[in-house]
C-alpha cells in the first residue's frame, strides 16, 4: 500500500498591520500552501512574502481564491453569476501566479476558501463554474476539494486533477459535510482529538460523521486551519502520528501522481 498523504494549511491571511496565524513555523509542518490572494485576506506584500517562504521551505503553492469580503474574511454567503464568479477566480489566481514566477515557482493547485468552498460544496452548477474558472487558467491545475462534495465531483466532470481533502479539526455530519462552526464540537482543538479524529478517518477509508458513520472517500490531503488556537502544535503532532505509522507526507503534486 502506498501509504503518501498531504497536509495543507491555509496561509497568508495577514493583511496590512493585521496578523493572522503563525505562517513561517506552519510552513515547517505542512507540505502545501493554499495562500490568500488579497479579496478575503492577504494582500500584495504578504502575498509575495508568504510565497517566498513557502518556496524556501520545499512547500507547494496553491492559491486560495474567495468571495470579495475582506470585512467577513470570506465567510459570508454571496450570490454571483457564472461569468462574473470565474472572472473573479481567474483574476484571484493570476495575481498569485505572478507572483509564484517573480519567486521561481508556479502554482500548482487551486483551493477554495470559506463561504465560496462551503457553497461550492452543495451547489453543482456553483462547483461547475469554480471548475470551469480553474480549467480555464491551466487543465494541469489540481483542484484541491473535500471528498463527498459537489465541488470534488465538478472538478471530474470537468477533466480535471482532483485532490480529495479532508478536515483535521472539523466535525462531519452523516451527509458528509461539515458541521457547523456554531454547532458542539464543529470544531477540534484538543491536538489528541484531532489526531484521533484523522487516523479514524484513514483507517475506514473515508470520512467518520460524528455520530459515527462511516462515507467510504478517497482522501489526499489533510487541511490544518492555520487561524484556530494551536495550530501550530496540532499540525506537528498530526504529522508525528502519521509518520510513526508509517505515512509519509509528501507535497501535493507528489500524492497526485503517486495515484
Amino acid at each position: 500500500m502506498n501509504k503518501t498523504i498531504n497536509l495543507n494549511a491555509d496561509l497568508g491571511e495577514s493583511f496590512g498591520a493585521w496578523t493572522m496565524g503563525e505562517d513561517e513555523a506552519l510552513l515547517q509542518v505542512v507540505r502545501s500552501a493554499n495562500i490568500a490572494c488579497g479579496f478575503h485576506a492577504g494582500d500584495p506584500v504578504v502575498m509575495r512574502h508568504t510565497v517566498r517562504t513557502a518556496l524556501a521551505a520545499g512547500v507547494s503553492l496553491g492559491a486560495h481564491p474567495a468571495y470579495p469580503d475582506l470585512q467577513g474574511f470570506g465567510r459570508r454567503p454571496m450570490k454571483m453569476a457564472p461569468a462574473e464568479l470565474e472572472a473573479m477566480i481567474i483574476y484571484q489566481v493570476g495575481a498569485l501566479a505572478g507572483m509564484a514566477a517573480a519567486e521561481g515557482g508556479r502554482v500548482t493547485h487551486v483551493k477554495p476558501h470559506g463561504a465560496l468552498n462551503n457553497q461550492a460544496c452543495e451547489d453543482a452548477a456553483l462547483a461547475d463554474a469554480v471548475a470551469r474558472a480553474v480549467r480555464a487558467i491551466d487543465p494541469d491545475l489540481i483542484l484541491l476539494a473535500p471528498v463527498l462534495s459537489e465541488l470534488h465531483a465538478a472538478g471530474e466532470r470537468a477533466g480535471l486533477k482532483v485532490a480529495g481533502e479532508i478536515f483535521a479539526d472539523r466535525a462531519y455530519t452523516d451527509k458528509g459535510t461539515l458541521v457547523a462552526r456554531g454547532q458542539p464540537g464543529a470544531v477540534i482543538h484538543d491536538h489528541d482529538e484531532l489526531v484521533t479524529h484523522v487516523l479514524r478517518m484513514l483507517d475506514a477509508g473515508g470520512v467518520v460523521s460524528q455520530s459515527g458513520k462511516h462515507l467510504p472517500a478517497a482522501m489526499d490531503s489533510i487541511c490544518v486551519h492555520g487561524d484556530t488556537l494551536g495550530a501550530v502544535e496540532s499540525a506537528r503532532h498530526l504529522r508525528s502520528e502519521l509518520e510513526a505509522r508509517g505515512w509519509t507526507v509528501v507535497a501535493l503534486p507528489e500524492v497526485v501522481a503517486g495515484r
